[in-house]
């Protein structure tokens, strides 16, 4: 079992060792001394330090109240999300799952020990609740690999207590600046030990950076690197059930594949089309929790809105447990999933496709001339649907037309999104009206499949021998906000075409 906390710190070094005076700071009441603990690490990754490169660590710990494994992963500057393990002498399985988009199949092994002797004290306000630790660190770091170099310093940290006020770690800086302490040049106590560490060859060398844009193969390829860092990012997320990763997740792998699609003129889809094929795999995996999740969202929150007296029989733990019941087996099969060859597999393919892109020639074309091609082609489709679609009567082949439309705005957001630093402003426009056109659709969608679950769940509670009133309601509320959204496309879709500008 693995537990989960925010961590909210900053780091700091000065010239002098020992904690400053902080009884100055504003809810300040003491500053109380809890002694010295003797903390022993040892920090794991991959041979060519694939978890540092992310910003992420993992290590083993001995000593102190946490003593166990402890993963971290970045949220934003200062924050980190800790999910801590009990202390065991092999990696935890669940920690190894979490890690595995990064590290795929190269071993985990020790690279850095760092042991420290930890002076710390709690800020406390009047009433003696804890405002934030702050300790002080005397570190010495020692290499595992390689040549094996050291590395000593002190450090202080002040880390927010738990549901406290991030603005107080401000309080804090402004008395500690004031005492002649700086900010940290090094994000986290591992980051300084493998730069203070390394070979003296290897120092300072950093990271390689991207070349800024300039091809029409440029931008593009940049677009499509940035969906598969994002799938390699939230897989530990969705693991984790954080809400909206598994949604953002799934977006990931369709701007790619739109991507392969709309710009086959620029990377060759005799390779990209299979890479598109796993790609829309991975999708309908991630799709089968996040359909239901919207489902239950949308059918909740429509319940909610109902007076009481037109709530007749148990809907409400009828429809939780049919939520409960999906998602728990699609939560099962997704994990199954992202820990299979054939997903894993895939990573691999997305790292060599961005690494050796399959470049035709107008890849080398101006951005303006190739892209801006691409973009109009994609509204033109979308055009077309859209307008065959309106001139249906409502009904079946209206909606599966509309769906289609739906679809095809995803796609001409989707190209569009990778002109914005091309084509500037005119693709940013474009972005937004695609947007709200794939809002309109999309509650449509989202009313058919709702209307058709509501259809399925009425059948099973008159089974029952339950009412099956309130289903109806629903119902007719779904088909409700069809048709508003059926009546608003027109005027929408004619306000689109006349701003449009590619």
């Amino acid at each position: 079992m693995a537990d989960t906390k925010r961590e909210i710190e900053r780091k700091y070094e000065s010239d002098d060792s020992g904690l400053p005076d902080l009884t100055g700071v504003a809810g300040v009441d003491a500053v109380v001394d809890k002694g010295v603990a003797h903390l022993d690490a040892t920090y794991y990754d991959t041979a060519d330090e694939r978890l540092a490169a992310a910003s992420i660590t993992l290590r083993r710990r001995t000593g102190g109240a946490d003593a166990g494994w402890h993963l971290k992963f970045p949220v934003a500057p200062n924050v980190r999300d800790e999910i801590r393990a009990p202390l065991s002498d092999t990696l935890p399985p669940v920690l190894a799952g979490l890690i595995r988009s990064r590290v795929r199949d190269a071993e985990v092994l020790p690279v850095v020990r760092l042991r420290s002797d930890r002076d710390v004290s709690e800020l406390v306000d009047a009433t003696g609740r804890v405002l934030a630790e702050v300790s002080v660190d005397a570190v010495h770091a020692e290499r595992l690999t390689g040549a094996g170099g050291t590395a000593q310093w002190t450090e202080l940290e002040v880390e927010l207590a738990d549901d406290g006020d991030p603005a107080f770690l401000d309080k804090v800086d402004k008395r500690l600046r004031k005492a002649g302490v700086r900010p940290s040049g090094s994000a986290s106590k591992l980051a300084r030990a493998l730069t203070e560490t390394a070979p003296r060859k290897k120092r300072g060398r950093g990271r390689p950076t991207t070349p800024p844009p300039v091809t029409a193969g440029d931008h593009v390829l940049a677009y499509v690197r940035e969906q598969r860092d994002t799938i390699v990012a939230l897989d530990p997320a969705v693991r984790r059930d954080v809400y909206d990763a598994l949604h953002r997740m799934r977006v990931a792998t369709r701007r790619m594949r739109s991507a392969f699609r709309s710009y086959a003129k620029v990377l060759d889809r005799a390779v990209t089309d299979p890479v598109g094929e796993e790609l829309k795999w991975l999708a309908g995996e991630l799709g089968v929790g996040r359909d239901s999740e919207v489902l239950a969202e949308r059918l909740t929150e429509s319940l909610d809105g109902l007076p009481p007296t037109l709530v007749t029989g148990p809907v409400r733990s009828r429809l939780r447990r049919w939520a409960t019941d999906r998602r728990g087996g699609s939560r099962r099969r997704l994990t199954g999933v992202l820990d299979s060859a054939r997903y894993l597999a895939l990573l691999d393919t997305l790292d060599a496709l961005v690494d050796e892109p399959p470049l035709l020639k107008a890849a080398g074309g101006t951005p303006e001339k190739v892209i801006a091609k691409a973009v109009r082609k994609d509204f033109g489709r979308l055009a077309e649907t859209v307008e065959a679609a309106l001139a249906l009567d409502p009904g079946t082949e209206r909606d599966l037309a509309l769906h289609e439309a739906r679809k095809k705005a995803k796609r001409a957001r989707y190209s569009a999104e990778a002109a914005v630093g091309a084509l500037g402003d005119r693709a940013s426009a474009l972005v937004k009206s695609m947007k709200s056109v794939q809002t309109l659709l999309g509650d449509h969608q989202d009313s058919v499949m709702a209307r058709q679950t509501l259809r399925e769940l009425s059948a099973v509670a008159h089974a029952a021998g339950e009412s099956a009133f309130t289903y109806g309601v629903l119902y007719g509320r779904e088909e409700q906000r069809a048709a508003a959204a059926e009546g608003a496309l027109p005027v929408a879709w004619r306000g689109i075409t006349e701003a449009t500008d590619i």
